[in-house]
């Protein structure tokens, strides 16, 4: 549970290389920018950081494609991301990029103090060379057999199929990425290697007291050790990236200096430098603040005992990205002996699949984050990702099941509350809240599962247990339809005029706690219902108090207006349609 004042949010550093696809929004920005919304509107100090990853070789192949220098290629691609986070409303407090000046300058500040602190140390190490491309392959221009699970097109860093870590040296039949030529060699290359070994027991002490990791992280981080963790190279032979300024480094322990002359031209692994960028896009986020102001204090959140005392740090990340996070990064961090902040909670995911499989920019399959906010409102993504996030398994997209929870949960339960409460309220008394009346026995068993439902789904919310918080969500608007239905104010109105008013009046003040409750999940649909009822969602923050009251803060001749459809329905054409273009169970 959250007792920090202050919540520092970070989501995995998504690839510069084109669109995401909805497994990518799914597995780590979406759910952080739910946890951020929920921090803030309990008015706790919240900073949620994110950035593209820029460097190493996706970036490199990317823009020869494209033809076009890869600064150019990576400064064009991530004001597309960007726009696209706006579009379904991910909220960063800043999105940075791990190429800026303040990534650089960081990531070889920690080299130079883990090297000065011995836990850096060069080795000469046999790296592919491609005779037909004149030059070394590092990590993703090799591609090849995975020795452990067989898969014909992992990476030289990492198999995508079973997860593993790899050095490009490890793959069986390996070929360039670049050429496609089989006709490489190995030969001698200078490199830096983190000394991650000699930190086993440290990192299982410190990953034995993450009493908040799921199973899912956990197992992970502890499979890496129980393994026996390897060192690992934090140079490539490429010229993207953070450069390696060996040359201001001064002696490690033993009096030894860098091979300057061996190490020129390297720069540092992408996995070195992209989780320094969550540190380095908060202090872009501090440097970018309007001139003359110091409201903006980065490393109070950070580094320092104010960082360790009253900084909670949650991390977001699909289940690929955790062995990097319990151990590379947290070395870099224990390794500097500086008081930086370790994380606090990582919250793992598995895949989000399509219709069984993996999504694919190159078969152009499955739904990709442009494409899904032109046809439709990004809250019917929002809603459905949430409630139906790949937490304790891998989960699987269809259009008939995507549009059977919209269809169910927005249009039917709460879409439908709030038409029918509005429309049948300015019908028979006007466009505004009723006179007349007093809350009886009805509006306080309401009031009561109110409470205790709140309570639980504020509990899932501040555990990130998305799926959980969702159903609590739903079960929250499906109690005002069946007030609602139980009042019957249609019928009650013919022989009881204020008992009618009674239940209306409670009804709109549901659609205003709804808002409030919902806003974490479905934003741009709680700003409309707030709107509709003249309110400013951005004024109505998480309830404190008795939710008696709550639904009782809009007092009679408060006025409203009926909003357009909030969930228009999705019909079997559109499914069929979109099952075509995006692809779907097959022929």
């Amino acid at each position: 549970m959250t007792t920090q004042k202050r919540v520092l949010i970070t989501s995995a550093l998504p690839y510069i290389n084109g669109i995401k696809h909805l497994g990518n929004l799914a597995g780590s920005m979406l759910p952080a920018d739910v946890y951020a919304r929920f921090q803030r509107s309990r008015g706790r100090e919240t900073l949620y950081i994110c950035a593209t990853d820029e460097h190493g070789t996706p970036a490199e192949l990317a823009a020869i494609e494209e033809n076009l220098p890869i600064a150019e290629y990576c400064t064009k691609w991530w004001a597309i991301q960007k726009e696209l986070g706006e579009g379904f409303g991910l909220s960063f407090d800043y999105f940075g990029r791990s190429s800026s000046v303040q990534n650089r300058e960081l990531t070889q500040h920690f080299a130079r103090v883990l090297w000065e602190r011995g836990h850096i140390e060069e080795r000469t190490t046999r790296q592919v060379y491609s005779k037909a491309d004149g030059r070394f392959l590092p990590d993703r221009y090799v591609i090849g057999t995975c020795p452990h699970c067989g898969y014909d097109r992992a990476r030289g860093d990492q198999c995508e199929n079973c997860t593993r870590v790899l050095d490009p040296a490890d793959l069986i039949q390996p070929r360039s990425a670049l050429s496609g030529s089989t006709d490489i060699e190995l030969r001698d290359s200078k490199h830096l290697f983190l000394l991650q070994a000699k930190f086993s027991d440290e990192l299982r002490k410190w990953i034995g007291e993450r009493h908040e990791w799921s199973p899912l992280v956990s197992s992970i981080a502890l499979k890496w050790l129980d393994e026996g963790l390897q060192d690992r190279g934090i140079t490539r032979d490429l010229a993207w990236g953070v450069p390696v300024n060996a040359e201001t480094w001064g002696p490690n322990p033993d009096g030894k200096r860098p091979d300057v002359e061996g190490l020129k031209g390297k720069v540092f692994y992408v996995w070195f430098d992209a989780p320094i960028e969550y540190i380095g896009s908060t202090k872009e986020w501090a440097d970018s603040a309007p001139a003359g102001t110091n409201s903006r204090d980065w490393k109070s959140w950070w580094v320092g005992d104010d960082a360790q005392k009253n900084v909670r740090y949650v991390e977001f990340m699909g289940k690929d990205n955790v062995p990097f996070h319990t151990v590379g990064f947290p070395v870099t961090i224990l390794g500097s002996g500086e008081k930086w902040k370790l994380v606090d909670q990582i919250k793992g995911f598995n895949w989000l699949n399509y219709y069984g499989g993996k999504f694919s920019t190159s078969q152009k399959r499955g739904v990709f984050m442009d494409a899904a906010l032109e046809i439709l409102p990004p809250d019917f993504w929002r809603w459905y990702l949430t409630a139906n996030a790949p937490e304790s398994a891998d989960s699987s997209f269809t259009w008939q099941h995507f549009a059977d929870t919209v269809n169910k949960d927005l249009a039917d339960v709460l879409g439908n509350f709030i038409n029918r409460t509005l429309k049948f309220t300015e019908g028979k008394f006007g466009a505004v809240v009723p006179e007349g009346g007093k809350p009886g026995p009805k509006e306080t068993k309401l009031a009561d599962e109110l409470e205790r439902r709140f309570g639980i789904y504020s509990v899932f919310l501040e555990e990130i247990q998305l799926r959980k918080a969702a159903q609590e969500l739903r079960a929250i608007w499906v109690l005002g339809n069946e007030y609602l239905a139980d009042a019957a104010p249609w019928t009650t109105i013919r022989t009881d005029k204020d008992a009618a008013a009674v239940s209306v009046r409670t009804a709109i003040n549901l659609i205003r706690l709804f808002a409030i409750l919902s806003a974490p999940v479905i934003p741009f649909a709680s700003e409309a219902m707030a709107k509709a009822l003249g309110l400013d969602i951005k004024t109505l923050h998480w309830p404190k108090g008795k939710i008696a009251d709550e639904i009782a803060v809009l007092k009679p001749g408060h006025a409203f207006t009926i909003p357009p459809v909030l969930f228009a329905k999705i019909a079997p054409e559109q499914i069929a349609a979109w099952e075509e273009r995006f692809g779907g169970a097959g022929p």
